[in-house]
C-alpha cells in the first residue's frame, strides 16, 4: 500500500501539535515541583500582575503576599484557600502591609518578610506607579513620590540579600514596564532608573549563585477578568501574540511568564509586540532616528490637544 504524499503535511502538523501539547503539560508539571516549599514574596499581590499568586500557591510555594490594602489582601487570602486542592499540599499565605510611599516603614517590612520563614527564596517586585504628564507640570514632591514607589521601594527590598548570600541561592525578579528599557516622552524616568539598578545588581550577585531577572512588558490589559485557571490561549500561541498587539498583555499571560522566569532562571524577558522591540534596538543602533520619531510624536500630540 502506497502512502499518499498529500497526507504527509497534515500528519506532520498533527505530530507537531501533539509534541507541543506534551511539552506544555510536562513544563506545567515541572513548574509546580520547582517552586514547592520555596518562600516567595510578591510585593503587590492585589494588583492584576499579582495573579501569579494563584500559580505559586497551587505549586506549593510558601507565599508572603504584600499590599497596601488589608481588606484586599484578606480577600485574596480567602480566594487562595478556597480554591486549594485538598489532595495537594499547600501553605496558607502570610500577609504583610507594604506601602512604598512610606519609606520609613521599609526596614520593619523587610524584617517581617524574613522573620516569616527565616529566609526568602524568590522576591517578585511588581509594584509601580504610573504617570503621564509634561516634565514642567510635575511638582518636585510628586517626582520624589514616584521615585520612592518605582525606584527606592524595589531597591530597598533587595536589602534582604544578606539572607540569600550565605545560602548561595535566591532569585530576585523585577516586573517592569517596557519604559524601563525605552524612555518614552511624558512618562516618568523612574522605571528607566530601576531597570539600570537591577542590571547592575545582576552582575554583582552572580558569583553568589543569585539570579536577577527583569520582565519588561507593555501595558497590562485588565478590562476582561482573567483567571489563571482559564486561559483563552497558551502564552506562546499565535492567539496570545495577536492579543498583545490589540490589547496589551493579559494578567494571566504575565503571570505565566513570571512563573516561567522563576523556573528557567531567565535573566531578561521582553513581553511585548514587535513595535516596542524594534524601538529598543533602534535606541542602540540608530538613536538619532528614534529621537526624531519620538519628537515628531510629541509635536503631533500637542497639536491634537490644541
Amino acid at each position: 500500500m502506497v502512502f499518499p504524499s498529500v497526507m504527509a503535511l497534515p500528519l506532520l502538523i498533527v505530530l507537531a501539535a501533539g509534541l507541543y501539547y506534551i511539552y506544555n503539560e510536562v513544563m506545567q508539571y515541572m513548574s509546580k515541583s520547582l517552586v514547592r516549599n520555596k518562600v516567595v514574596v510578591i510585593t503587590d499581590a492585589v494588583s492584576g500582575v499579582g495573579n501569579c499568586a494563584h500559580l505559586f500557591h497551587k505549586g506549593g510555594a510558601r507565599l508572603i503576599l504584600c499590599g497596601d490594602n488589608w481588606d484586599k489582601l484578606e480577600s485574596l487570602y480567602d480566594s487562595l484557600i478556597n480554591e486549594a486542592d485538598p489532595s495537594e499540599q499547600t501553605f496558607a499565605p502570610k500577609l504583610v502591609i507594604l506601602d512604598f510611599s512610606d519609606m520609613e516603614s521599609m526596614e520593619d517590612v523587610t524584617t517581617e518578610m524574613v522573620d516569616s520563614y527565616g529566609c526568602v527564596d524568590v522576591l517578585i517586585c511588581n509594584s509601580s506607579m504610573k504617570l503621564k504628564a509634561p516634565v514642567q507640570s510635575i511638582s518636585l514632591e510628586l517626582d520624589r513620590n514616584i521615585m520612592d514607589i518605582n525606584y527606592f521601594g524595589p531597591t530597598t527590598l533587595t536589602k534582604i540579600l544578606p539572607t540569600m548570600i550565605p545560602r548561595r541561592s535566591g532569585h530576585i525578579i523585577l516586573v517592569n514596564s517596557i519604559q524601563g528599557r525605552l524612555a518614552v516622552p511624558f512618562r516618568a524616568a523612574s522605571k528607566h532608573a530601576v531597570q539600570a539598578f537591577f542590571d547592575c545588581l545582576r552582575a554583582e550577585v552572580e558569583e553568589y549563585g543569585i539570579t536577577v531577572s527583569t520582565i519588561s512588558h507593555t501595558f497590562i490589559d485588565s478590562t476582561v477578568p482573567s483567571s489563571p485557571e482559564k486561559h483563552a490561549s497558551k502564552p506562546n500561541s499565535l492567539a496570545a501574540v495577536a492579543n498583545q498587539l490589540a490589547h496589551g498583555v493579559r494578567p494571566s499571560v504575565l503571570a505565566d511568564e513570571i512563573m516561567r522566569t522563576v523556573n528557567r532562571k531567565r535573566k531578561e524577558v521582553v513581553l511585548s509586540h514587535p513595535i516596542p522591540r524594534v524601538a529598543v534596538h533602534l535606541r542602540s543602533l540608530l538613536p538619532s532616528f528614534l529621537f526624531a520619531v519620538l519628537g515628531a510624536g510629541v509635536k503631533d500630540s500637542v497639536l491634537a490637544e490644541q
